[in-house]
């Protein structure tokens, strides 16, 4: 069964707002940071256990050539993106999220 993906809103517009500040910097990144997220989503909802726990029950899953991961939790339908997290900032901001 392949799952769904959701979205928790902050980790929404943590997304769009990664994006827009890649694409300001140089003109397709943006793009190309998005593709990166749509691969490791699909990736999720194949294999949705085959990343790393970071805390809790929540899981990261890296981006390749960025130096963001994705954390999030597995529902019994859905894969949640709690956050799109910066790998060099505060590591367990997003903790509490749903």
């Amino acid at each position: 069964m392949i799952l769904i993906i959701s979205f928790a809103p902050e980790a929404r517009e943590e997304l769009f707002e990664v994006a827009d500040y890649y694409e300001s910097e140089s003109l397709g990144l943006g793009m190309s940071f998005l593709a990166a997220v749509d691969r490791a989503l699909e990736q999720l909802t194949v294999f949705p256990r085959s990343s790393p726990i970071a805390r809790g029950t929540a899981r990261i899953k890296a981006l390749p050539q960025f130096p963001y991961s994705l954390i999030y939790s597995l529902r019994p339908d859905q894969v949640r993106v709690l956050a799109v997290m910066n790998q060099k900032r505060r590591p367990f901001y997003w903790w509490g999220r749903e």
